[in-house]
């Protein structure tokens, strides 16, 4: 491996030549699973409590609890703690607003920004326990927000601001929020999200909200509701400037997030504090590195899981600067990420293999044209990465000279799971392998039966034990806890996920193995997209598939049967994909529209969605024993080959 003169990081790839021991990793790694309590109380130490834990673990199968009998805030260790000593007068966050605005948040500024919105909150009746949901765009009031429900014990449910009012009902229903805190608006490639707009419309059936706060944005005019709606300014004008940290207990939640799942309903997965924070303190620290004088980027939005982690929570704990950016990644123009990199002077990035392919598609021109020489690391998340990208994005954005952490974990796993990890010791690198798993986390690939696979033999990818990043549970719903994660292979965490463990002990990710799809990093239920097209007026039947995509991984294939009296045509088509847009979110874009008269379904009435598949890509449909109507197969099939038939006969009628 090459070693970069000036930082000494380990920055080239694997070669064809056997590779060395990783001796600090596998010591770290052996000691974290043969004497869990022991390493984790460790690195629970690293952080500060108002009390110890009386129990590092209580295990009852499938439920963890972390730290037991200890109290902490997560507000304390991401703001505090730096606030009161000579980090208060460094960077926290970097904002940069799609139309070029600016502005820069100190420790020190953060920390009474975050107090006087927690006083706000208060005042309003929030309590320990109590439920906000915080609906906003990248703007620095959205950590503001969730760190002062993290400071008086609320627990936040941020929802992302593409999602529709359907969306925001269905997860302010489910957790019975008492306060939206949202904004007049956002900007997305130069034109204007009317958030409060779509806030009011899902208000309306969520009677357990009685207020909502918005931030100003925008400066557009929007309706305000009287004794509901509360400008965020004047709510602050009247708040205190200090109110005390909650000591909650580490076993309490920090949050809850929506991901979906094989059913229509999306998952309330609930984080604790003190494990998910110390599980991610750590693992920050083992793959990028980070230190307080890092500035770090990561690209997602803070509507995710990887926005909690990577944005807020575990940079923030290091006390790294961030950098928080609210635009489109090629708007105005394709090179506005490489301007801001070299504008702040990056030094971790961590983004999508969806936006890296995207860059490709544009060439090196843009990154070429900027000073990316501050880059010391870069980081890979939300699906695999395919070599191609992975060897531009080190090649054009790397400059050859940093590794890439190519990182595997999932909104229930509250962190990441399996990386390369330079803070322990320099890995060498295989273009599209997210290499190992991290301390404390006993990952395997195994087959239907539960047999560990060979090397080079596709299987599932388990959890054998638990973590301190783990779920807690699925919000009011524990059955479809155990049921979706701990059926499958008792007495492990089913990852939905298929794998491979090369020769050398590399892992592959090879995608999901489940019916969620994963469209530019998000995951979305084929039962939640078929839900909602079945919710259109003209549509008896639907079944979703996912198809590769160059840029987004993974595309969006819709399949529907119409009712009798309604007739397929272009126009309805492009109805549709609005629909689909309107009830979900623009992630929820069909790339494509089927219109069929039957669906392939099993005798017992299921849809065969592997058939839809091999049709999609053009594979063979293979066993065809269980299906009920092999004629349906067939109907599919035609639909593709006449597609563009019937569009042109449609467009002209």
């Amino acid at each position: 491996m090459k070693q970069d003169p000036d930082t000494g990081r380990a920055s080239s790839l694997a070669t064809g030549l056997r590779l060395w021991p990783l001796k600090r990793y596998s010591e770290m790694h052996r000691r974290s699973l043969e004497d869990p309590e022991d390493f984790w109380s460790g690195e629970a130490r690293k952080l500060d409590w108002y009390k110890t834990w009386d129990r590092v673990l209580d295990w009852h199968m499938p439920y963890a609890r972390w730290f037991v009998g200890g109290r902490l805030n997560a507000c304390y260790q991401c703001v505090d703690r730096h606030a009161k000593m000579w980090r208060r007068s460094k960077v926290a966050i970097y904002w940069e607003g799609e139309r070029g605005e600016t502005r820069v948040l100190s420790y020190s500024t953060l920390f009474r920004e975050v107090n006087r919105f927690a006083s706000a909150l208060r005042q309003l009746g929030v309590t320990k326990g109590d439920r906000i949901a915080l609906y906003l765009p990248m703007i620095p009031e959205l950590p503001i927000a969730m760190l002062a429900c993290a400071r008086i014990g609320a627990v936040h449910t941020v929802i992302f601001s593409g999602f529709s009012a359907q969306a925001i009902c269905d997860r302010v229903a489910d957790t019975q929020a008492k306060i939206i805190v949202t904004a007049d608006g956002g900007y997305r490639r130069g034109k204007i999200i009317p958030l409060k707009e779509i806030t009011d419309e899902a208000a309306v059936r969520c009677p357990s909200v009685q207020n909502i706060i918005v931030a100003r944005r925008t400066g557009e005019p929007v309706p305000m509701k009287e004794d509901r709606d509360i400008w965020l300014p004047s709510l602050l004008e009247g708040a205190g400037k200090f109110i005390d940290c909650e000591a909650v207990e580490s076993t309490h939640p920090l949050y809850v997030l929506y991901t979906s799942g094989t059913t229509g309903k999306p998952k309330g997965v609930v984080h604790s504090t003190g494990g998910y924070l110390v599980f991610n303190h750590s693992a920050y620290q083992w793959v990028f590195d980070i230190r307080e004088e890092s500035v770090y980027w990561c690209t997602a939005d803070v509507g995710w899981v990887t926005g909690h982690s990577s944005i807020v929570y575990a940079p923030l704990s290091h006390a790294a600067a961030i950098v928080l950016y609210e635009g489109a990644p090629d708007y105005p123009t394709v090179d506005r990420w490489w301007d801001i990199i070299a504008k702040y002077g990056v030094r971790i990035f961590y983004t999508s293999p969806t936006a890296v392919r995207m860059f490709v598609r544009h060439g090196e021109e843009g990154p070429l044209k900027h000073d990316l020489s501050s880059l010391e690391l870069l980081g890979s998340v939300g699906e695999p990465i395919n070599p191609e990208a992975w060897q531009w994005y080190y090649k054009y954005i790397g400059g050859e000279r940093c590794p890439i952490v190519d990182t595997w974990w999932q909104t229930e796993t509250g962190g990441i799971m399996i990386s390369p990890t330079p803070g322990i010791e320099p890995v060498p690198l295989k273009p599209g392998s997210a290499t190992f798993p991290l301390p404390g986390v006993d990952a395997a690939v195994v087959d239907a039966s539960g047999q560990e696979t060979r090397p080079g033999e596709t299987g599932y990818l388990i959890i054998r034990r638990p973590w301190p990043g783990m779920l807690l549970d699925i919000y009011g719903d524990p059955q479809r806890y155990k049921e979706t994660y701990w059926t499958r292979f008792p007495g492990s965490y089913y990852t939905g996920d298929f794998a491979m463990k090369d020769e050398d002990g590399y892992l592959w990710l090879l995608g999901r193995a489940d019916e969620v799809l994963k469209v530019a990093g998000h995951r979305i239920g084929t039962a939640e997209l078929e839900d909602a097209a079945v919710a259109h007026p003209a549509v008896s039947e639907a079944a979703v598939v996912g198809k590769a995509d160059e840029v987004k991984g993974e595309g969006i294939v819709l399949f529907v049967t119409l009712k009798e009296d309604v007739k397929p045509s272009a126009t309805l088509r492009k109805e549709l994909v609005r629909h689909m847009r309107q009830a979900i979110g623009p992630v929820a874009t069909p790339d494509e529209v089927y219109f069929v008269d039957s669906l392939p379904k099993t005798r017992s009435g299921k849809i065969m969605r592997r058939v839809l598949k091999a049709l999609a890509v053009g594979q063979s449909v293979g066993d065809l024993t269980t299906l009920e109507n092999e004629a349906s197969v067939d109907e599919v099939r035609r639909a593709y080959e006449g597609l563009k038939k019937r569009v042109s006969a449609a467009e002209g009628d």
